[in-house]
Order: structure tokens, then C-alpha cells, then sequence
């Protein structure tokens, strides 16, 4: 995601509310603001990181899963494969339409007219946007029953549903962000005229939208924060019994400290910008449809938290890096492999213990 400078649009298309290119005024953007604001170079160079950095994470990933035989490990693999490739994907999406922006300079009016590749880009900065936050939610989720429930054969997931449950998750993203094309809400162009988002205006069908896209991020958000932290707790309560002091798993540290370092990155790029849009649409009700375009600070302190946001696909991927085992061992000596789950829980049935073991 990345954003330029771009010439006032032009034709009588451009100065109508209903089409993509109303909410956007360049003639009202100072050039001392564009300079420091709205520099290509931003896109570009992070861009290219980020997509470097999901790729060597992708590769790293891949690797890793083909020595697994543990269930539950693998399972979590899928789970963060899927946001790698997600990251990745919507860097490259996105960047193929902003940076040659960069070079060739079009009018996007004219090169745009049907606003189509506005609502592409509009779709792909909701779905990518959305992924990662449900995914981060999901993977919370299956390590809490993983963790507070090990001996449930249902928690037990297995690569090929946990690829379902990926792809549920790309679907249900893709329904909202399909939304503003089925009418619900609208894409628009936006400061500094590079890219195209959900349309900040104080119309009931943009209001309702907005909401839903902020509300489902803070919901995503929060229950990742409350699955992780019992998460959390349960290990440290049973990792410090006396009686199971010596008997820990070096795989559930390793997934729950990826799991709480991608939670902590997706609640800083990403609450204050869904705080904002949910601030933003609610102080501008009042103005009813009298509001046609945004204000000039409205549309750099959403240019900024979308930047903010950028940096969750770009960080995302070293949480991974840096976080595996053999880089945590080195930090840590004494984390060292254990025996699984099961051990953590001494007294079991041994009919019990054989069938669990043997799944």
C-alpha cells in the first residue's frame, strides 16, 4: 500500500459527489504537505520490504512444515501461511497499481472513468485489510481450545480443514468487501489521489459500512486479545506447578509468543485508524448530505494511520522469523525441547494416553 502526488482530476466526472473521484480535491492540498506527507518514495522502498519480507517468510514457513509431524504445529503452520501469503498478496496487489502511478503520472479520470480500477483497489485495501485481523482471531481461537482443551479429539485440526478454515476466512472478507460494488457504501479516491478506500462521508449507506469495516476490526482485535491471554495464563499456571515444573513443550511457547507478538503489531497499526473511521463518520452525521468532500485534515490524518497499517503486512512476517524456536533458544538456552501437551497433565487413563498418542 503506498500512496503519490497526482494532478487534479480532470473532466466534469471529477467534481460529482456520486462517482469515485468526488470526495478527493487535490487543488486544496498545499505542496509543502504533499511533499512531507505524501512522498512515493514511501511506497516504494516499504513496499518492496514488505514484499521480501513475507517471501523469505513464506519460504521459511515451507520449509519448516515438510519436518513436522505434529498435528497441532502444522495445523498452525496453515494458519500462518495463510497470513504470509495474505500480506504478501496485498503488497503486490496494491503496489502494481500505485507505483507505476509513481512513474507514468495518468490522470486517473481519464484512465479510470467507470471507476472500476477504483473499486478494485478499494476492494483489495478492505480484503487485505481485513485477513490478516481474522486470521489473527482464528489462530487465537484454535490455540485456546488447543491449549485449554488438549484432550478433545475436536481440537484436533488437521492440514486440510485447517486450509477450510482459511479459505472461510478469505470468502467472508471477500463478501464485505464486495459491499460497496453490491451498493452498500462506496469507494472513493483518496488524498493524496494514488488510492481508493471506503468512503468517509456522512450518508447513511457509507456510515453503515464504515461502521461494519471498524466494528469487525475491534471485534477481530479483542477477541484475539481475550483467547490469547487465557491462553497465556493456562500455560504459565501449569508450567509452574511444582509437579510439571520440569516437563514443559518448547512448541506451545514458541506458537503463543508468535501469536501475542502478531497480536501486539495488529492492535498498533490498525485501532488507531478503525478508531478514527468510527470517530470520523459519527462527529460528521450531523452534516447529514451536505457534506460533499472531506476536510484537508480529515484526508492526511487518514493518509497517515493508513500508513500506520502498512507496517502490520511488513511486520508481521519477522514476528514469525525472529520467533521461531531455534532463534528463541538462543535468546533463552534453557528452553530446550520437552515432551508435548499431554506431559503437562501427568495423571491420565493410559488407554487414554495411548489413543491421544497415537493421534
Amino acid at each position: 500500500m503506498g500512496w503519490g502526488d497526482m494532478e487534479p482530476p480532470n473532466g466534469s466526472r471529477a467534481g460529482r459527489s456520486d462517482t469515485c473521484f468526488g470526495v478527493f480535491n487535490a487543488s486544496d492540498s498545499p505542496n509543502s504537505t504533499q511533499t512531507s506527507i505524501a512522498s512515493p518514495w514511501f511506497s516504494t522502498t516499504f513496499g518492496l520490504i514488505g514484499l521480501c519480507s513475507n517471501l523469505f517468510a513464506l519460504c521459511v514457513l515451507l520449509s519448516s512444515s515438510r519436518k513436522l509431524s505434529s498435528r497441532s504445529r502444522s495445523s498452525f503452520l496453515v494458519f500462518l501461511c495463510g497470513l504470509v501469503v495474505t500480506d504478501f498478496m496485498g503488497l503486490l496487489v496494491t503496489a502494481s497499481v500505485v507505483i507505476p502511478y509513481h512513474f507514468i503520472k495518468f490522470a486517473w479520470a481519464e484512465v479510470d472513468p467507470g471507476c472500476h480500477l477504483c473499486n478494485f483497489l478499494g476492494f483489495s485495501m478492505v480484503f487485505f485489510g481485513q485477513c490478516p485481523l481474522l486470521l489473527g482471531a482464528t489462530m487465537a481461537g484454535e490455540r485456546f481450545f488447543g491449549i485449554n482443551h488438549p484432550f478433545s479429539r475436536s481440537t484436533s485440526i488437521s492440514k486440510r480443514r485447517a486450509w477450510s478454515i482459511v479459505g472461510l476466512v478469505w470468502g467472508f472478507a471477500c463478501l464485505l468487501g464486495l459491499l460497496p460494488v453490491l451498493g452498500l457504501g462506496r469507494y472513493t479516491l483518496q488524498y493524496p489521489g494514488s488510492w481508493c478506500f471506503l468512503t468517509l462521508l456522512p450518508d447513511t449507506t457509507n456510515v453503515i459500512f464504515c461502521l461494519l469495516f471498524a466494528l469487525l476490526g475491534i471485534f477481530s482485535v479483542l477477541l484475539s486479545f481475550v483467547f490469547n491471554t487465557v491462553s497465556v495464563v493456562t500455560l504459565c499456571r501449569v508450567y509452574h506447578d511444582r509437579e510439571s515444573v520440569q516437563r514443559r513443550r518448547d512448541s506451545e511457547v514458541e506458537m503463543m509468543v508468535q501469536l501475542v507478538g502478531i497480536m501486539i503489531i495488529a492492535t498498533i497499526c490498525w485501532m488507531p485508524l478503525l478508531i478514527f473511521i468510527i470517530q470520523t463518520v459519527l462527529q460528521q452525521l450531523p452534516a447529514g448530505g451536505r457534506m460533499r468532500t472531506l476536510p484537508m485534515e480529515t484526508q492526511t490524518m487518514l493518509l497517515i494511520y493508513i500508513r500506520m497499517v502498512t507496517w502490520n503486512q511488513i511486520l508481521d512476517p519477522w514476528v514469525y522469523i525472529l520467533c521461531r524456536r531455534a532463534v528463541l533458544q538462543r535468546v533463552y538456552p534453557s528452553l530446550r525441547p520437552r515432551p508435548s501437551i499431554l506431559s503437562l497433565y501427568p495423571v491420565l487413563n493410559p488407554s487414554l494416553r495411548r489413543k491421544l498418542t497415537a493421534d
